[in-house]
């Protein structure tokens, strides 16, 4: 379906430890490795495969809370899924429908958040959006609803696919790039890296998130905060044009001449309106950016912060930057300035020269980095920067926007998380907002602007159930200490669990939301991670 299929068929376990090597662990020994030397490649590639084989043979399958048995469960799928309905939507499409008594089951009703338990009716893989139209109206027909999924890395804010019909648009993956207009049209499978790469051989640069294999489509209509955000926004204000399925069954394209409310509601109000087929795109004239990391021991997570905190609201709009804690696993093959390590870092994209961006980073280079990875590089090399899994794992998260970072709120984030509290959470982040997030873009949708100046973001690989539960309590406690300066606001493609979604928008932006949706959606057929009901 994807590509990954080898991979699909891993356990939770090894694909969480195989990420600490592909992962953290490889992007560290990898990434701008002109800029920093860490030893030779072919020594870095034959350590990372002993460990990877040494995991794999360690590691068994590993059951998360709530999760039941992946086997068929008749008792737990819906009655549709008989043969003879399932037979007729399978004859009305190209592409492929897969249903619980197969044996490629678990695989296909699979999201990328492997802690996700995802057990929709029957899967729908379409190849266009005659197959996207057909799987709407049958599931009309059959008093069904349908749920548009590309990567599935936000599943697990679903509440519920009972009697759902997933629509997983893995093999719709067109990318054009139109450099003379400098948009791009992507199809509703595609996937930042097969965006980034071809825009970058124009010199033009797309609002992308941290990681290649995250999906366009659902990234873009959630918000969207990526390396160039605080100089061009969110993502989903670069949406010019848009090709979607609505509850009737019809092809509609929504652009600020074409179905106007529509198309407002795109960009930034979710999944609710429509089976999305094609994103049209506004790309920006950045060819390169200066950026990397500075590296410090965790144990100097607190000043590292506060130096951090006080330093970035004084930067120009075109630099982005994330403060953050990062933990790694005490491997013995790993190398000896990495096992077992835990970081205080600062990432940081400068769209300038060179030398611009390292007089900005000069007050944090005063505090001496154990390792600093900054160098001018095309934009395309960004999706290594945030050290993102390469592939499927398990995780659970929270988050929190914040209205600001004084120096008691990254106290009290440095003790919930830092050094010293044997923190089950792989890494605890701020990023910095303000900026263009900060401004309403112009003729903007639903998210026009951020209202925090910071985001807070912290994860963790569930790979037990005894994990688990230490990751969810770890991540409630530090919201929890930093609830007084919370900006009473949630982002949406941040929430990993079901969540109101009233409290991403102002009050007269969410009746606006409600209205469209009661226009093209009145009976609910659409099952979005964020729902917005209709009014």
């Amino acid at each position: 379906m994807s590509g990954r299929g080898d991979l699909g068929r891993r356990s939770a376990a090894e694909r969480s430890a195989a990420w600490l090597v592909t992962g953290p662990v490889g992007h560290l020994v990898g990434f701008f490795a002109e800029a920093v030397s860490l030893g030779g490649r072919a020594g870095i590639r034959a350590a990372r495969l002993r460990l990877q084989k040494l995991l794999i043979r360690r590691t068994g399958p590993v059951r998360l809370p709530d999760q039941t048995d992946r086997s068929f469960d008749a008792e737990r799928t819906s009655p549709v899924t008989t043969m003879e309905p399932i037979a007729a939507l399978r004859a009305s499409l190209a592409g492929q429908v897969v249903s619980p008594e197969q044996a490629d089951w678990d695989e296909a009703r699979r999201a990328w958040n492997l802690a996700v338990d995802q057990r929709p009716s029957a899967v729908a893989f379409p190849e266009s959006a005659a197959d996207v139209q057909a799987t709407v109206r049958f599931a009309r027909d059959h008093g069904m609803r349908v749920a548009a999924q590309g990567t599935g890395h936000n599943a697990g804010a679903i509440a519920s696919l009972d009697d759902t019909i997933l629509l997983r648009t893995l093999r719709m993956r067109e990318v054009a790039i139109d450099p003379g207009v400098r948009r791009a049209r992507v199809a509703a499978g595609g996937w930042w890296g097969e965006v980034t790469a071809p825009a970058g051989e124009h010199g033009l640069a797309a609002l992308a998130g941290s990681a290649p294999d995250v999906g366009v489509v659902g990234y873009s209509l959630g918000g969207g905060i990526g390396w160039l955000a605080r100089r061009y926004g969110l993502a989903c204000n670069s949406i010019v044009g848009a090709e979607l399925v609505t509850a009737d069954g019809e092809l509609l394209r929504a652009d600020p001449d074409t179905e106007p409310d529509l198309f407002w509601a795109l960009r930034g109000g979710g999944g609710s309106f429509g089976a999305i087929t094609a994103l049209e795109l506004e790309l920006f004239p950045v060819e390169s950016v200066y950026a990397g990391a500075l590296f410090f021991p965790l144990e100097r997570a607190r000043e590292v912060l506060h130096r951090w905190a006080e330093w970035a609201p004084g930067t120009p709009e075109e630099l982005t930057s994330v403060g953050r804690m990062l933990n790694l696993p005490p491997m013995p093959e790993l190398p000896d300035f990495l096992r077992g390590q835990s970081f205080a870092l600062v990432e940081a994209a400068y769209l300038g020269p060179e030398e611009e961006g390292a007089e900005l980073l000069r007050p944090l280079r005063k505090l001496s980095p154990d390792m600093d990875t900054f160098a001018t590089v095309p934009v395309p090399a960004l999706q290594d920067l945030h050290m993102d899994p390469p592939e499927p794992v398990p995780g659970l998260s929270d988050h929190l926007m914040l209205s600001e970072a004084p120096p008691e709120a990254i106290d009290a984030l440095v003790a919930a998380s830092g050094p010293g509290t044997d923190s089950p959470l792989l890494s605890v982040e701020l990023r910095h907002l303000g900026g263009a997030l900060a401004r309403p873009a112009e003729n903007g949708g639903p998210l026009a602007s951020l209202d925090g100046q910071f985001l807070m973001f912290g994860v963790g690989m569930p790979i037990s159930p005894e994990v688990a539960e230490a990751i969810e309590r770890r991540a409630g406690q530090v919201r929890e200490v930093l609830s007084p300066w919370a900006a009473g606001r949630a982002y949406l493609n941040f929430a990993e669990r079901p969540t109101d979604t009233e409290t991403a928008f102002p009050p007269d932006v969410y009746r606006r939301l409600q209205e469209v949706r009661a226009k093209y959606d009145p009976d609910d057929l659409f099952c979005a991670n964020h729902p917005v009901p209709a009014c």
